[in-house]
């Protein structure tokens, strides 16, 4: 496992210097953790290309801005708060006044481009910010940095809007961390990476065992998960869809391309990879998540495959049912193909309120 990360690592970089070799001068660094979702115990984790170069640990100790791979823990949030995924939320122009009546934010999608009304379902799986931005306003920061916070993300969040698009540091660790516990029906497993140690005598001097949290709600969890199957198959990260088991997954890709993400997981494995440069440099036109580091994580994948097959795929958990619905209106939706996919909705909380009957006629006056 371990010499499959450093090769897929390699490959990557090479790929990034092959298509920027016009503007590239120096290799960008990366990053790649993985583990598994049932016991927490860390597979693999390279911390850099280079550990004669560079001893820092990229996975562990570096903080860098995840962008829209944080976009998960906002959705999360608002399917705790009553949203489901057929929820519309407007994709248009919006501006924010700023300290001082001459200035102002007005945040844009990567694209530069608004689709208009959107469902919750397409915001994520296409990596839309602002109906993010939107969603963000609705559910509030406090309950979002709540909630990253039960999902194992320790770094320091900013309390504003700027949350939903990603601007807080965080390291690759957490996120697999937090992933996980998508993964694994809102469980979230503790990193492990010395299970025993043992002295020439073979008495145990330290052990450690797996250990969980309960993170959120399975159901919210397999919601999520089932969304972010979507991003793989269907969003920003479809460039990776032919890795053909269950998987689901966020990229993630900041200003001006500094920072690359692709977290993702099978039922097995949880796996996070970073790239970018130590010093705050764009890695180049078009070197999004989607690009430059979601085929790294396939790559190391699909190795990963030999230790870990392929299973049926993600269990659904007791109160989720599965409807269809038309992805571009968010009602519901009759056969399945086209626009129409099944999603993922709680028992308790219905996408599509049923019409109220009609009061029963009288022939009493209400005034009376």
């Amino acid at each position: 496992m371990q010499k499959a990360a450093n090769m897929a690592i390699k490959r990557g970089t090479a790929k990034w210097a092959i298509r920027q070799r016009k503007h590239a001068e120096t290799l960008p660094q990366a990053a790649l953790i993985s583990m598994e979702v049932k016991t927490g115990r860390v597979r693999a984790m390279v911390g850099g290309t280079d550990f004669d170069k560079s001893q820092f640990n990229r996975a562990t100790q570096a903080r860098r801005q995840p962008g829209s791979a944080f976009k998960p823990f906002i959705y999360a949030a608002a399917l705790e708060n009553g949203m489901t995924p057929a929820t519309m939320i407007a994709d248009e122009p919006i501006h924010f006044r700023g300290a001082t009546a001459t200035q102002y934010w007005a945040p844009k999608n990567y694209d530069n481009k608004f689709e208009g009304p959107t469902s919750f379902r397409n915001a994520l799986v296409r990596s839309r910010n602002v109906p993010t931005i939107k969603i963000l306003q609705q559910v509030g920061a406090a309950k979002t940095i709540d909630l990253a916070r039960r999902l194992g993300i320790t770094s320091p969040l900013v309390k504003d809007l700027s949350l939903a698009l990603g601007t807080s540091g965080v390291s690759p660790l957490e996120m697999i961390r937090a992933y996980a516990a998508f993964a694994n029906n809102g469980r979230m497993p503790q990193p492990l990476f010395i299970e025993k140690i043992v002295d020439s005598s073979g008495k145990v001097l330290e052990e450690q065992h797996p250990s969980f949290s309960e993170a959120v709600d399975p159901r919210v969890a397999y919601q999520m998960t089932h969304i972010m199957e979507a991003v793989i198959t269907d969003g920003t990260a479809k460039g990776i869809s032919s890795f053909g088991a269950p998987a689901a997954g966020k990229t993630g890709t900041t200003d001006q391309n500094v920072d690359a993400w692709f977290v993702g997981y099978t039922p097995e494995l949880t796996t996070c990879v970073w790239i970018g440069h130590d010093q705050n440099i764009s890695l180049g036109s078009a070197e999004t998540g989607g690009l430059a580091a979601a085929p790294i994580w396939l790559d190391f994948m699909n190795q990963a495959k030999e230790t870990y097959p392929p299973s049926g795929g993600f269990q659904i958990p007791p109160g989720i049912v599965l409807l269809p619905m038309d992805n571009s209106t968010g009602q519901p939706g009759s056969a399945v193909g086209g626009n129409v996919t099944l999603e993922a909705f709680r028992e308790d909380t219905p996408p599509w309120r049923q019409e109220e009957p009609p009061p029963a006629e009288s022939s009493e006056s209400p005034f009376l």
